[in-house]
């Protein structure tokens, strides 16, 4: 592989890696180089995107190399985040805050094993919408994320502590993930959990 070519790997393989991530020794295993060479090859690919103004980034958080947006497009992600044709949570979000309400603190690898899918998307909308957030970090390769609820999770559904959440049989059998969320979120608020209720000072 020339240069070019194991840039766009770790491009690709960073895109994959989601918020958690990936240091420059698990990239370096994976091209089967060195540590010091992939390093270099990650800055020049930081670079690239600079000069190209690509709309993401690579960027270093505790010590794991990340991809995400440029922050002067945030106005834009904010508005479709919050446009009015995205009107309700979907059904992976849903699933996705229940799993974490209950599981408290997981990581997005553990909560894509309960669910059987990737849940990125999901995991992206309810940061943005404060429901859930980064608590801790998993003593693991990697250092994964951990997430929990947040106290506009708990605010929202009227809740005093994460204790106070119902029963439910969401886990026994996951062929039910589904119609479990979605039940539990109607005992909780009576009514489908919407971005405007989420967004709105007042419905906190």
């Amino acid at each position: 592989m020339d240069f070019g070519q194991m840039k766009s790997v770790i491009e690709g393989l960073l895109f994959v890696a989601g918020d958690e991530g990936l240091d420059a020794k698990q990239l370096a295993d994976v091209l089967e180089l060195s540590v010091e060479f992939v390093t270099d090859l990650v800055l020049d690919l930081q670079e690239d995107m600079k000069r190209q103004g690509r709309g993401i980034q690579i960027v270093e958080l505790a010590g794991t190399y990340q991809l995400t947006t440029v922050p002067e497009h945030a106005p834009y992600l904010e508005r479709l985040a919050y446009s009015p044709s995205r009107t309700s949570l979907s059904q992976a979000a849903l699933e996705t805050l229940a799993i974490v309400a209950y599981k408290q603190p997981i990581t997005r690898v553990e909560i894509e094993e309960i669910r059987g899918v990737k849940s990125d998307r999901a995991l992206q909308t309810l940061v943005a919408k404060d429901l859930i957030q980064e608590v801790d970090r998993a003593d693991a390769p990697g250092r994964p994320i951990l997430y929990g609820t947040t106290k506009s999770f708990l605010d929202y559904f009227a809740l005093s502590t994460i204790e106070d959440l119902p029963e439910t049989s969401m886990f026994e059998n996951d062929d039910n993930l589904e119609e479990e969320a979605r039940l539990l979120f109607e005992k909780l608020d009576g009514k489908q959990i919407t971005f405007e209720d989420v967004a709105e000072p007042g419905g906190m």
